[in-house]
């Protein structure tokens, strides 16, 4: 998209009340577009398993320092193997056994996590207009935590390919993808994103992460250009997912550095998954011609947390 073609700042930024959602769902609601998500979507979802196959869309965490990591994740052993001597006594010897420790940030550009509705403010307030301040240093996130998604996010999961689209295997630093791509993505693939659906868009970014390593984030990344932002709206779309972060980088607008989480999380109540692995996934779907599947992510019950490292599942 040419420079010319953009929305204005201004634009962007009018996207906060026109696309707001609070209120919309009463205003106790934490749950925000996870209300898209009812039992018969969750019934229509689980219709598509039809093979039995299940795909993680997670990346491996690790302890590995890159420049794309800011935080590398904690682990170490509290118990290990070995001092044990292997025996054929009848008898098991008492106390054996092996145990770790996992400590992460995993918010940022490398665990595959899902963001709560509190993970991001706006001047203070952060979704349902609550104030910033209700997430605190001694407790954590009192309201819009990960704990009110405590029984998951089961819905019909839609793999848009744009790296597959574009016949590359993937897109470069700063390629924005539109609106209008993703709606030819959902007429090549035969798929049309309906109400709850889970969208996970493919840039092919880990793809090349794990071909030519890991990159400074200085250099940027590719994803969604700001104006997809109403088409997400209009689909009723309940989690966005992307294969690093959502926003495309740089994003083109010199005081909203990242408009999709800036916007979604806050403003929309859009919940938002980040660093996915979506390359075993890609081949499983062009492997049977289907880009729509069943969908789980279960993030973790975190007292007062602002979100969640996640193994989202999908299963054909």
């Amino acid at each position: 998209m040419a420079n010319s073609q953009m929305p204005a700042e201004s634009e962007i930024l009018d996207y906060v009340r026109s696309l707001s959602n609070w209120g919309r769902w009463g205003e106790d609601d934490q749950l925000g577009t996870i209300n898209h998500i009812g039992s018969d979507q969750r019934k229509q979802a689980a219709a598509l398993v039809q093979d039995g196959v299940a795909v993680s869309c997670a990346r491996p965490i690790t302890t590995d320092t890159a420049p794309d990591v800011g935080s590398p994740p904690l682990h170490y052993m509290t118990g290990a193997g070995e001092g044990y001597a292997i025996s054929d006594e009848a008898l098991p010897q008492p106390g054996q056994g092996s145990g770790d420790f996992i400590g992460m940030r995993f918010h940022g550009y490398s665990i595959t996590h899902l963001d709560s509705l509190c993970h991001i403010f706006w001047n203070g307030r952060m979704y349902n207009g609550r104030p910033s301040a209700m997430v605190t240093t001694s407790e954590g996130a009192t309201a819009n935590s990960i704990e009110v998604a405590q029984d998951g996010v089961v819905s019909r999961g839609v793999l848009l390919d744009a790296a597959r689209h574009r016949g590359v295997n993937w897109l470069e630093p700063g390629e924005a993808i539109t609106p209008d791509e993703l709606k030819e993505i959902e007429a090549e693939q035969g798929t049309r994103v309906q109400q709850g659906d889970i969208v996970l868009v493919r840039t092919g970014h880990y793809k090349r992460r794990i071909e030519e390593g890991p990159r400074p984030l200085a250099d940027g990344w590719p994803g969604l250009h700001a104006s997809c932002i109403p088409w997400l709206q209009e689909q009723q779309v309940s989690v966005l997912g992307g294969d690093i972060n959502s926003d495309v980088a740089p994003s083109g607008y010199p005081n909203i550095r990242q408009p999709i989480h800036q916007i979604a999380l806050p403003h929309m109540g859009l919940w938002l998954m980040d660093n996915c692995n979506l390359e075993e996934l890609s081949i499983a779907c062009a492997e049977r011609g289907r880009w729509k599947f069943l969908l789980t992510i279960a993030p973790l019950r975190i007292r007062y947390g602002t979100g969640s490292p996640v193994n989202p599942i999908a299963m054909f």
